[in-house]
């Protein structure tokens, strides 16, 4: 009787794949949740994922093309078929940044850490309101909008508009706080190693724009402090040190982010309940 534990991205049973003298060159190297990436061959990406938002990353990309000389994967095409959303880009040289961090000297760290911030300067001239070529899209940060997973924010332009979307998960006394984030600024907001590629010691490129967008000027120095992993903490601690510093930006989104907990509150937030002076 033939096995059952058929594979359920390619169809094929082991019995089949003993069978046959082809092996795939077609790989799956990485799926979270409902989607995933294949590589084909060594020259080419596809990615699977749902259609709904946030969806954009074909979009970003071609806009960065457009736009800036920051090295990213060229897509080759892209299409929706029923609530699935496809496409295809060149593969990027080197390998994730997390892959070769351990191996890497304090020298070459240093060196991707100030090419990647001199990238992120071309990003700092892309205003909201945006560009024609990429159109009006909201935004999408779980950790910077504290009310679920997959919600769309804004399009932003203005702090009060920023403020409505705080404002649905957030108590009013932080309105006191808010720093200025205009101009919003077109931000990448997930620089973890594993989206920063490199070969011998030097950045050839920036990964994953899916979720890039104007966000607050301060919010890719403040999203590059949110990490839960030792080498990816070392790494944006490098980082920073060559971005534009934003201090009192992110003492304000730790306090932000600290009323998730609410009521069960930390001495942050007993501090920020406090009636005004």
């Amino acid at each position: 009787m033939a096995s059952e534990n058929v594979c359920s991205a390619c169809s094929w049973s082991p019995e089949r794949q003993d069978g046959c003298r082809y092996h795939s060159q077609i790989k799956l190297f990485y799926g979270l949740s409902d989607r995933g990436v294949w590589s084909v061959g060594s020259k080419l990406v596809i990615k699977d994922r749902p259609a709904r938002p946030p969806n954009s990353e074909a979009v970003n990309i071609t806009f960065l093309q457009a736009h800036t000389s920051i090295p990213v994967a060229p897509i080759i095409t892209s299409w929706d078929e029923g609530d699935r959303s496809f496409f295809v880009s060149k593969r990027i040289a080197g390998k994730p940044l997390n892959e070769a961090w351990a191996d890497m000297s304090t020298d070459d760290k240093h060196r991707v850490a100030k090419q990647t911030a001199a990238y992120l300067d071309q990003l700092r001239s892309l205003h909201s309101p945006p560009h024609p070529d990429r159109g009006c899209k909201p935004v999408f940060a779980t950790f910077l909008f504290p009310v679920g997973y997959g919600i769309p924010h804004g399009p932003f332009s203005s702090d009060e508009e920023l403020w409505e979307e705080f404002a649905k998960a957030l108590q009013h006394r932080l309105r006191e706080r808010m720093p200025t984030s205009t101009p919003y600024t077109f931000t990448h907001g997930d620089l973890t190693h594993v989206n920063i590629m490199v070969e011998n010691g030097q950045l050839t490129g920036i990964l994953d724009w899916e979720s890039s967008g104007y966000f607050p000027r301060w919010w890719e120095f403040v999203s590059a402090g949110i990490s839960g992993e030792e080498d990816d903490r070392e790494w944006k601690a490098i980082l920073r040190q060559y971005m534009p510093a934003f201090p009192e930006e992110r003492e304000f989104f730790r306090d932000l982010y600290s009323l998730r907990k609410y009521p069960a509150v930390n001495e942050r937030v007993e501090r920020l309940l406090q009636p005004s002076d």
